[in-house]
């Protein structure tokens, strides 16, 4: 493979890492009512799962509630027992035509499990960075390259890495601002 689309598909893969850890991130409740909190929830909608987004539209109306409002009103039930069973530790009720969820506020307990769940994230984005860099130094070293060149070759690869990370870390402690403020 070509030295240059070594570093360019390195690059690119560090960056879907920190994306993913972005999108991760989004999932993560962090003190006030989201519409993506519900991101990963499947409803069965006639027999098939299929993501809540998809059969109904979410809206976070306040601070502390979630309005799901259903495109076909004989999809309340399922999606008021799919809320239930993603386990979020949410109560969801309805008014005939609509899912209401009342978001608790976050126990000082909740909030530290929140950054451990967090952090844990932050490790697999780390991690994954770590590997695209060990697969371009493994392209770069079995390359027909002169010694001077493959050094230099790691060098911005440990570059990228270290730059990837960073982004990674301050994308965290954001967060970890965020779930932690009162």
């Amino acid at each position: 493979m070509d030295t240059t689309n070594i570093i360019k598909n390195t690059e690119t893969g560090m960056q879907d890492s920190v994306k993913h850890l972005e999108k991760a991130f989004t999932q993560i409740r962090a003190g006030r009512a989201n519409p993506n909190m519900l991101g990963n929830v499947m409803v069965d909608y006639y027999g098939s799962p299929t993501p809540l987004s998809q059969v109904a539209n979410v809206s976070a109306p306040d601070a502390m509630t979630l309005n799901v409002q259903p495109w076909e009103a004989t999809m309340i039930q399922p999606i008021e027992k799919a809320i239930m069973e993603a386990n979020l530790g949410f109560n969801p009720s309805n008014n005939g035509n609509a899912v209401i969820i009342s978001v608790p506020p976050l126990t000082e307990e909740r909030r530290k499990d929140l950054v451990k769940q967090t952090k844990t994230e932050l490790e697999n984005a780390k991690v994954s960075i770590r590997n695209w860099r060990k697969e371009a130094n493994n392209s770069i070293k079995k390359s027909d390259d002169s010694e001077d060149l493959q050094k230099s070759l790691e060098a911005n690869v440990q570059e990228l890495t270290d730059k990837y990370i960073k982004i990674a870390e301050e994308l965290f402690t954001k967060k970890e601002a965020e779930i932690m403020k009162v």
